[in-house]
């Protein structure tokens, strides 16, 4: 694609998109990308439109983030979040949050008014009261329905327990989705920035972060670079800096689409034999991007200064391994 600005890309999560979800699943990567454009239509910044854009998905039950956030081992929520500034490379961090409506908003609030990067559980929460945020129940009868029946799979299968999940997994992936939502965007200035949210794996142990809180892992900006989200496993994700690792090869030179086509063939190369499903989105400083993934789907949308509105997609570059 042609450098263009500002332009925004979004994702709605890598993995395998049920076919009464899929047009759901469209509609919402559509609205949050018209969402992120309007904000830079209007010469907003970056920073606002990525923030706009993950707040809209957050808010559609269709995504794993926010509300309608996976539950865990415990049959509750915990939520987590990251955002970054490509101009200035401060970022702010959260997870652990159990009834904030917009975990990326308190992200925003923690780089923007504390002397850290990442705030967990109580702390994170008790900072979102003081902000006067919004809370609200997370939980959705599909969720639920999802992990009443993971766990009777688990009960009646001859897997055993957690140990041998991975198994179940290969059998069921769609229990297991990590519908990780995310953003990038460059402004009109040349600004970048991205934002990840996500309620983390069906049937994870409580206690357990993922990629989406840590910067480098599930998202990275860099005014002289560009910036990258990531959806999927995140220890994945984590094992790999995929997003750094992203901006990393766009820096030497490789185009985002190159890169990220090289990191989903390295995370095929480097994880078998056991559930590895990835995507990635990128954007180089020009504007050009970038999508790939290794998964049955990647829903994802994209709005540049000469569409009329987002286009969108369940498929990106899918690569496969060997």
């Amino acid at each position: 694609m042609e450098s263009q600005r500002p332009t925004i890309v979004v994702h709605g999560g890598a993995g395998e998109w049920k076919p009464d979800r899929q047009n759901l699943g469209i509609l919402g990567v559509k609205r949050a990308a018209k969402a992120g454009f309007d904000v830079l239509r209007r010469s907003g910044t970056a920073l606002d439109a990525v923030e706009a854009a993950v707040m809209m998905m957050e808010d559609d039950s269709t995504f794993n983030a926010g509300l309608g956030s996976s539950l865990n081992l415990e049959k509750s929520v915990e939520m987590e979040a990251s955002i970054m500034d490509g101009e200035t490379l401060k970022a702010g961090a959260t997870a652990l949050l159990t009834n904030i409506r917009n975990p990326i908003h308190l992200a925003r609030i923690i780089m923007e008014k504390t002397d850290h990067i990442f705030i967990a559980g109580k702390s994170a929460q008790r900072l979102g009261e003081i902000f006067n945020l919004e809370k609200a129940n997370p939980v959705t009868k599909l969720r639920e329905r999802h992990w009443l029946d993971l766990k009777n799979k688990i009960r009646q299968g001859t897997s055993g327990y957690l140990p041998k999940l991975s198994n179940l997994m290969k059998s069921y992936p769609e229990f297991m989705n990590a519908d990780t939502v995310g953003a990038i965007a460059i402004d009109q200035l040349g600004n970048v920035a991205a934002a990840t949210s996500t309620g983390g794996l069906t049937f994870k142990i409580p206690g357990r972060i993922g990629d989406s809180p840590l910067i480098g892992c599930g998202n990275y900006a860099d005014n002289k670079i560009g910036a990258c989200s990531a959806t999927g496993i995140g220890e994945i994700a984590m094992k790999l800096v995929l997003a750094k690792s992203a901006c990393c090869l766009i820096h030497k030179g490789y185009s985002p689409q190159e890169a990220a086509e090289i990191l989903i063939k390295r995370v095929n190369q480097a994880i078998q034999n056991t559930p590895n499903q990835m995507g990635l989105i990128a954007i180089d400083k020009k504007g050009r991007i970038g999508a790939a993934h290794n998964s049955h789907h990647l829903c994802w949308s994209y709005m540049t200064p000469l569409m009329k509105s987002p286009k969108a997609s369940l498929t990106a570059k899918i690569v496969k391994s060997g």
